[in-house]
């Protein structure tokens, strides 16, 4: 069986938000019949890929694929030859934008899955529930469409290399760790909450004997050596190993009792940890972009203060969590 993934986002965060819905799929179907589409880089086979979740790349040689109404000329026949696939049995469509649809609906298949329209484009007519990025109605539509069970494979940390955890647990060797992740890597929404407020947070853990760790790379040194002015006992892992990368994140991450993070990529990567995490929102949709996992607290400024300003949130609102 050979099924097509589309998704259109393009963060690291959007592709590990996928590491369920792929590890069910590929325990249903087997690991050789996934190819996966996107407008932008193939993050598994990348930046992703010490997760050992790879997926075959669809190629189509356009950039922002699905962006663009001219992408309907875009020849499928030699896509698909360049790919050697004559057709897909399934096409799974994860967003919802019509023209991105209509698109990836020009793709030969034999099912065809998409929120688009309240599922308008799908095979299928089916009482289809509203995914809302919940990837377990995801599976549930895809059974229906399907007339199959799908049971649902949580994506299980063993898959990374052990010399991540190792590695970690000599940098980390305790378990009175919080970890701090201030900085965003899309930098087009304002997602970042004041340094100082960061630091005075650390001041305060400090007193409970907790010991904050940073999650900043190497490269911000700058960064990195303002927080050392303030703070000379907090920890910065990644400046203490050679390894590097999302899984050493994810690894770190084990080793903390609980994580405050704004919107952005490591908090994806230290979501795979499942320990305790305090997020901040403030213009991004804490319901579509928030880690699903058993204890976390959301701090949306839209929710508490009905604003899209991060910077409404307060020092005692965090406090109050942890």
């Amino acid at each position: 069986m050979k099924i097509l993934i589309y998704n259109s986002g393009g963060g690291l965060g959007d592709s590990i938000q996928l590491f369920d819905l792929i590890t069910t799929l590929k325990e249903k179907f087997g690991d050789s019949s996934l190819y996966y589409l996107s407008a932008h880089n193939n993050h598994f086979n990348e930046a992703l890929k010490d997760y050992n979740i790879q997926l075959k790349s669809l190629k189509t040689n356009i950039l922002y694929f699905g962006f663009r109404f001219w992408h309907l000329l875009t020849s499928k026949k030699k896509i698909l030859k360049n790919n050697s696939i004559d057709q897909f049995d399934l096409v799974i469509d994860l967003q919802s934008k019509i023209r991105n649809t209509l698109i990836l609906k020009q793709f030969p298949a034999k099912y065809f899955y998409s929120p688009t329209f309240n599922f308008k484009f799908c095979s299928s007519k089916k009482n289809y529930q509203s995914t809302k990025n919940e990837i377990n109605n995801i599976i549930l539509n895809l059974e229906k469409l399907l007339d199959t069970q799908i049971p649902f494979k949580k994506y299980s940390l063993k898959k990374i290399k052990k010399k991540y955890f190792i590695e970690s647990k000599k940098i980390l060797p305790d378990r009175n760790y919080i970890g701090f992740s201030i900085t965003q890597g899309n930098e087009y929404r304002k997602k970042s909450w004041p340094l100082k407020n960061f630091i005075n947070i650390a001041k305060k853990i400090k007193i409970k004997n907790k010991i904050p760790v940073f999650f900043i790379e190497k490269k911000n040194i700058e960064l990195i050596n303002m927080i050392k002015k303030e703070l000379d006992y907090a920890l910065f892992p990644e400046l203490e190993t050679t390894l590097s990368g999302p899984p050493l994140v994810s690894a770190l991450s084990t080793r903390l009792e609980k994580i405050i993070s704004i919107d952005n990529g490591i908090m994806h990567m230290a979501s795979l940890a499942n320990v305790p995490m305090v997020v901040l929102f403030g213009p991004t949709n804490s319901k579509k972009f928030a880690p699903k996992i058993d204890n976390l607290k959301i701090l949306d400024s839209k929710l508490i203060y009905n604003s899209s300003n991060i910077l409404k949130i307060t020092e005692e609102d965090i406090l109050s969590l942890i």
